[in-house]
């Protein structure tokens, strides 16, 4: 056995070198796609979650370490915890998303009602940010507070879209932006429609998450099953789980570690929603470009 250690190893460390080449050229086949830049205080917000996840990461990983002694199950058990959210996040994310759309939808029918009566742009924004929902209230007081200081119109409405960082949004901003330009007429008409679709977009999203919620719960209890069973035999049973302690343990521990990986990342996808991307994009300098263009 000690001679075919290294002799297995280095058919080991072939095999996933030859994997990881496919896996690079299905990728370089298929492309990669760029996501819009969020705004900066999305991103304030995505780092420290990734920070805190990363801590608590770290700290499972010293744990299951000292309990098991497997750097492999250290390596694996902190890796899930710091992507926890990435992974099981979804729930929480598209509830956000949903309850976004919704205020969306009645905030640009309330706006629509107020332009009914004959008042400009500059007055119904105000007008409404009040009786918007909490969703996206906190946007709309900054949209606000930006035309009270005297921005720009279509500059405060690019920066009002990066906030709520919706492509849905993008269509609503995008028609303010044309009429407080423009100053043309049919601007109710527009948001009416905009209105009916962004409830018939919310109708649909609704009906998809309810679907989705069984396959994300059906991947929490894998999960779960398959953490507490590993974590389970390694401290209940040692000599069970013996012959993962020497170094081809390790590496057989390490693909079974990968191949749960990939199973669980495939399963994230399944009980995923796909949304289009943003098509107006503010730019480091602060002019505003729409996606897409020729």
């Amino acid at each position: 056995m000690d001679r075919l250690t290294p002799t297995f190893l280095l058919i080991v460390l072939l095999g996933m070198v030859a994997g990881g080449g496919v896996l690079l050229l299905i990728v370089a086949i298929r492309g990669v796609e760029v996501r819009p830049r969020t705004s900066p205080a999305n991103r304030r917000t995505l780092i420290e979650r990734l920070g805190r996840q990363s801590l608590l990461g770290a700290g499972t990983a010293v744990l299951v370490l000292v309990l098991t002694r497997w750097p492999v199950a250290a390596v694996g058990a902190g890796g899930l915890v710091a992507a926890w959210p990435m992974l099981f996040g979804g729930g929480k994310a598209e509830k956000e998303a949903i309850s976004r759309l919704e205020g969306l939808a009645s905030w640009t029918e309330s706006l629509r009602d107020t332009i009914a009566g004959a008042v400009g742009l500059e007055q119904a924004i105000p007008a409404t940010v009040y009786a918007a929902a909490p969703s996206i209230q906190p946007q709309l007081r900054l949209l606000a507070d930006r035309l009270r200081i005297r921005v720009p119109m279509p500059e405060a409405l690019h920066r009002f879209a990066d906030d709520l960082d919706d492509p849905s949004a993008d269509l609503v901003v995008a028609s303010l932006i044309l009429n407080s330009r423009l100053r043309g007429p049919g601007l109710r008409h527009v948001l009416s429609s905009l209105a009916d679709s962004a409830r018939a977009e919310l109708d649909m999203r609704q009906r998809v998450f309810a679907g989705r919620a069984s396959t994300r719960r059906s991947v929490q209890i894998v999960v779960g099953v398959s953490v507490a069973f590993m974590v389970g035999l390694s401290v209940l049973n040692r000599d069970y789980v013996e012959p993962y302690g020497d170094p081809v343990g390790q590496v057989v521990l390490a693909i079974v570690v990968a191949m749960f990986a990939l199973g669980f990342m495939w399963m994230r996808r399944l009980s995923d929603i796909e949304v289009p991307g943003r098509f107006l994009v503010t730019t480091a300098a602060g002019e505003t470009e729409a996606r897409g263009r020729s």
